[in-house]
């Protein structure tokens, strides 16, 4: 058996567990959003972070890593455990099939492990919902805990999103509002502003690549 796991936030660029090949790629009818609560790492329980989760939508793209586990069940297992504790906040496993840029109609992956979470307030403590940007913004601005702040999350997604040439208008959006709100001196926060792209950022739905210069806070 091997064990394949895609990861679509800090994932992407801090997988923390033993792994014997990544691949960049998408899965489909999925879209990255930050509405689930983190009151452990990146927040606290009075004044929780906003992290990523997934949320359905029909003809949409999630772009990110897929992890790849081979060894056996006990390699497989550690993994696994390893995963489970740092996506605690998460409360379903979902299996989906995964493409990459030259497989765009039929995956390369099917049964790839993705940690979901449920969109009810009620049945899960740590969904927040949406918030207008500018509200999110503010959250994530202020938010820290135990493993640094809110704001490097989402900075370094964007980096990540960048690194893999897959930039995303939305993650791009949220993390220009975040730094409209940080405390910071004048001559510091013009070097967080990024470079104008050369050409446009790629919306969720868009699967082709294109090269950018970006500056990116971290």
């Amino acid at each position: 058996m091997v064990l394949w796991v895609f990861g679509y936030g800090s994932l992407i660029w801090n997988p923390g567990f033993d792994f014997d090949e990544k691949l960049i790629g998408y899965i489909k009818d999925y879209k990255r959003v930050f509405d689930l609560a983190c009151i452990d790492h990146r927040g606290a329980p009075e004044h929780p972070a906003r992290t990523c989760t997934l949320e359905k939508s029909a003809g949409a793209i999630c772009w990110g890593a897929a992890y790849c586990v081979r060894g056996g069940p006990e390699k497989e297992k550690l993994a696994m455990e390893y995963l489970e504790r740092r996506e605690c906040e998460y409360d379903s496993k979902t299996l989906v099939e995964f493409y990459t840029e030259t497989a765009t109609f039929e995956p390369v992956l099917t049964g790839v492990i993705v940690f979901t979470s449920t969109p009810d307030k009620e049945s899960n403590k740590y969904y927040l919902g949406p918030a207008p940007q500018e509200e999110m913004a503010m959250q994530i601005a202020t938010a820290s805990g135990p493993c640094g702040n809110n704001r490097e999350y989402l900075f370094k997604l964007e980096k990540a999103m960048h690194d893999i040439e897959h930039e995303e208008k939305y993650v791009t959006e949220l993390a220009n509002e975040v730094r409209k709100h940080l405390d910071l001196p004048k001559e510091v926060k013009a070097l967080l502003k990024p470079v104008v792209s050369r050409v446009p950022i790629k919306t969720q739905s868009q699967a082709h690549v294109s090269t950018r210069q970006r500056v990116f806070a971290s």
